[in-house]
């Protein structure tokens, strides 16, 4: 494969349409087009026309590459849902492509589910399903919640939700179509984002507001912490099946990463929100240059509000490559040694001779941040600085963020001094936590900075626990591989 960069990796994006008279399927195709950058691993819609029976495609890869025009007449309805997904729980592969469907054992009704999220006690509730000889087709967490919902006991769907909200934990946006309805689910601490907006003849919900917008939907709110929106022939209703939340822990990396700047999550457009990281970033850690270049796409709007506050020239110093993505074809050697030059170019003109301010939103493992600071040194620039809009990564996620094990951080390993001589940078400045809670205009006790801190909003140790055992078992793995490879015994 063509190496990947190193940012964390969001989970999914989910999208529902409840619209009579409406292309459902085609909404909602250029409605997870919109949410691609949310996942690049699988992409799915399911229909329903109000027959006991669903249309449903799912395949792999991008939503383009998914869908045709002849996938988009089989989708036929008045309500649908779409998943595209890149995997935390569960592998990347076919079976695990969303939305699910199952059956509700009460009704024999179909029911298909989106999810975007992770919980943290899928295991235990899958044990349980199994034993209540419930068969599993997938390994991801999103299958137990779809199992949990089709046997939930209860008179309403407000019943029923209150009995699967109060047994799950963890992360969840959801979006949920029976026969004749849609439902938007989002958890009680409001860790990933969901909003509904309202057309001529019904209803949208997206991961953000920016596929709204797309299609020129008008955003009514977003989905509340701990709510379930409920849309039919009738419109929409919200209900609140548990009780609120010790705290909400919307995810930071929302404002700093994963939601595209056109975005608004929490009330705050996103855009400024960058803006306001790389104007404290100047203020927290100046340093005399000659211009300041964002790494393309997150980081440019904080480089933009770095360089203003600071004083200092902004100037596009890197291109990317916005073709360079996942790929089937192997690359050769030379190819393979490119690494990161095959995303980014570097505008030796602009850069030569000159005093470079690099912004970007966070260093992970610390494997692609010295190959685009050795971009910037081969294209002549004389001193090269490295401001990051988070502070140092030093706790894995457990709430739908694939970012590396403990073990694997580079900021839970080495201090800020041994990081930047590691990157090969002049200087390295990180956000505190005080100056990113800020830009983001939330409530920091609204915030999740687990990763930042290592304080979790609720018990992961189980999690931790079956991390640490599997980064135990992977050099067994290799090993048994590799003489498998060799012909070994």
């Amino acid at each position: 494969m063509i190496p990947e960069d190193d940012n964390p990796r969001e989970a999914c994006g989910v999208f529902g349409v409840y619209g009579p008279g409406e292309d459902v399927a085609r909404l909602t195709f250029y409605g997870l087009y919109a949410l691609q950058h949310r996942g690049q691993e699988s992409a799915g819609i399911a229909t329903s026309n109000g027959s006991k029976e669903f249309s449903l495609r799912t395949g792999m890869g991008l939503v383009s590459q998914v869908f045709d025009e002849e996938d988009l007449a089989f989708l036929r309805g008045h309500i649908a849902i779409g998943h595209t997904r890149y995997s935390t729980a569960g592998g990347s592969t076919e079976c695990n492509a969303q939305p699910i469907v199952v059956t509700d054992k009460f009704s024999g009704e179909p029911i298909a589910l989106g999810h975007n999220g992770n919980l943290t006690n899928a295991d235990i509730i899958r044990e349980d399903l199994e034993a209540q000889g419930i068969q599993f087709e997938s390994t991801a967490d999103s299958e137990v919640i779809a199992h949990l919902l089709s046997i939930a006991p209860g008179g309403t769907w407000e019943e029923r939700f209150h009995y699967v909200m109060r047994r799950i934990e963890g992360a969840y946006s959801l979006v949920i179509m029976l026969r004749d309805r849609l439902f938007a689910v989002r958890d009680p601490m409001g860790v990933r984002p969901l909003c509904i907006g309202k057309m001529e003849h019904g209803y949208v919900v997206a991961s953000e507001s920016c596929a709204l917008e797309h299609l020129g939907v008008l955003m009514e709110r977003e989905v509340q912490p701990g709510e379930v929106v409920q849309v039919d022939a009738h419109g929409y209703t919200g209900f609140f099946p548990v009780a609120p939340a010790r705290k909400k822990a919307i995810c930071t990396f929302e404002y700093t990463y994963f939601a595209r700047p056109d975005s608004r999550i929490g009330g705050q457009l996103v855009y400024p929100a960058r803006e306001a990281m790389g104007a404290q970033l100047a203020r927290e850690h100046h340093v005399d240059a000659d211009l300041v270049i964002g790494v393309p796409d997150s980081a440019i709007p904080a480089a933009i509000g770095y360089a203003r506050e600071a004083g200092i020239p902004y100037r596009e110093g890197l291109v990317k490559n916005r073709y360079v993505g996942r790929t089937f074809i192997q690359p050769d050697q030379r190819i393979r040694e490119a690494g990161v030059s095959l995303k980014f170019n570097a505008l030796s003109d602009v850069l030569a001779g000159k005093r470079v301010i690099i912004v970007d939103d966070s260093i992970v493992r610390g494997t692609t941040t010295p190959r685009v600071i050795q971009l910037i040194r081969r294209a002549g620039a004389r001193e090269v600085h490295m401001r990051i809009t988070t502070p140092p990564i030093i706790s894995p996620c457990f709430l739908g963020v694939d970012m590396a094990t403990k073990s694997e951080l580079i900021a839970a390993n080495q201090s800020v001094e041994e990081i930047c001589a590691h990157i090969g940078a002049d200087s390295l400045g990180y956000l505190s936590i005080d100056g990113l809670n800020a830009a983001t205009g939330q409530n920091p006790n609204d915030l999740c900075n687990a990763c930042f801190t290592g304080v979790y909003p609720l018990n992961v140790q189980m999690q931790m626990d079956r991390l640490e055992a599997a980064r135990m078992r992977e050099p067994v793995l290799a090993a048994a591989e590799s003489l498998n490879r060799a012909g070994g015994p």
